[in-house]
């Protein structure tokens, strides 16, 4: 009989040539278990995923609930279904948009992305896009168009055509946005960028420049939104409103969901000419819908976002090795700069043999990603700090 670690070599599709192969038979609150028993103290939340943690109460007693009054009904969109309405109304509550905020619920974020796009193209007419460079979106076909980055996107082009990219806090790049573009999609924080923050005064010049030219602004905030940033969304640290806000990752509570909002006069144009402009089989599955909302009632609860901001001065505090000395990012999404991927590797390979799940960047392999669930205690944020310093010595960084 093949062993589980040959099952899962052998028929489920593979990513890379080396993954982790952690076998992880269970998690709570924010350690994994794995098959041996070890724990590990999770820093990246499965990609900030598990803002909530692992096994959050709520979110496990509102999906058994739901489960036991229906699973899939019908196609996204026709049938009246208590938790997306319920989970729409209290996410429209906390949006810029006002009474008029309207929701489409999508399967993940990358398919969030897609409809954004698609609602831009069909409210303005144009068919232009303007991105960030490093910028990551997602990887089906439209998003990943919006990436510039050669190696992970040769493979597979043609791509959409018609999309720009400017650098970060450039002003020079912003005249990349004119009369024919239909939007521009930002990251408030870039994610796989290394966690970046941008200048305030330029994302607010990029909002400027979008309404000048009837462009749609998008605001990414999959991996950044949810309380991360020491905000509940990572925009309103910047004092902008965009024109669509696509969410996704710790929005679900651990749950495959995703969505973008805007206001409904723009969501509108997706139900006519043609009708179906837009539409998912799965999207706003009720199951995680109702995972979402007690997931969301749990974070504004607690104010997580306060947390989050809590505990970066407690990692930037004291992780005092040399090698940890340039930190970038806000709130839980933070980048160590270890300077060479071969010292970031060498880190993260040494973290998990000492029971700490970290992470690099897809577009920032040299740096170190920290993205912990933010229930973590000041005890645990202190232990991961001790356990990180003490690496850095022994494996001479």
């Amino acid at each position: 009989m093949l062993s589980i670690k040959s099952l899962f070599l052998s028929h489920l599709a593979q990513t890379t040539k080396a993954p982790l192969m952690l076998h992880i038979t269970h998690a709570k609150g924010v350690y994994l278990y794995d098959n041996n028993g070890k724990s590990y103290l999770d820093l990246i939340s499965g990609i900030s995923v598990s803002t909530l943690g692992h096994g959050n109460t709520e979110v496990i007693k509102a999906i058994q609930t739901q489960s036991e009054l229906y699973l899939h009904l019908m196609v996204y969109g026709e049938f009246i279904q208590n938790p997306q309405v319920k989970l729409a109304e209290k996410l429209v509550k906390h949006l810029p948009f006002g009474k008029d905020g309207s929701v489409y619920f999508t399967n993940s974020g990358s398919e969030a992305i897609e409809g954004a796009m698609k609602l831009a193209k069909r409210v303005t007419g144009k068919s232009d896009f303007v991105a960030l460079e490093n910028a990551y979106h997602g990887s089906t076909h439209g998003a990943i168009s919006l990436s510039a980055d050669p190696y992970y996107t040769n493979a597979y082009r043609p791509l959409l055509p018609g999309i720009k990219r400017m650098r970060l806090n450039s002003w020079e790049d912003l005249a990349l946005i004119n009369k024919h573009t239909a939007g521009v999609v930002i990251e408030t924080i870039m994610g796989e960028a290394g966690y970046l923050v941008p200048e305030k005064e330029w994302i607010q010049k990029v909002s400027e420049i979008c309404k000048e030219n009837c462009a749609l602004l998008i605001s990414d905030e999959i991996q950044c939104g949810m309380g991360r940033t020491g905000s509940l969304f990572a925009f309103e640290d910047f004092e902008i409103i965009p024109d669509i806000i696509v969410l996704a990752k710790a929005f679900g509570a651990g749950m495959p969901l995703g969505c973008f909002t805007a206001p409904k006069k723009l969501m509108d144009t997706l139900s006519e000419n043609p009708i179906l402009g837009h539409i998912t089989t799965f999207g706003g599955h009720p199951v995680s819908c109702a995972a979402a909302l007690a997931g969301f009632d749990f974070i504004t609860q607690h104010k997580l976002w306060e947390r989050a901001t809590e505990l970066e001065h407690i990692f930037r505090n004291n992780l005092t090795h040399p090698a940890f000395a340039e930190i970038s990012g806000k709130g839980m999404m933070l980048g160590i700069d270890l300077k060479t991927q071969e010292r970031c590797f060498k880190l993260v390979s040494a973290c998990i043999e000492n029971g700490l799940i970290t992470d690099w960047f897809l577009y920032a392999p040299h740096k170190l990603r920290l993205a912990p669930p933010l229930i973590l205690s000041d005890k645990e944020a202190l232990l991961a700090c001790e356990i990180l310093n003490k690496l850095a010595y022994e494996i001479e960084l």
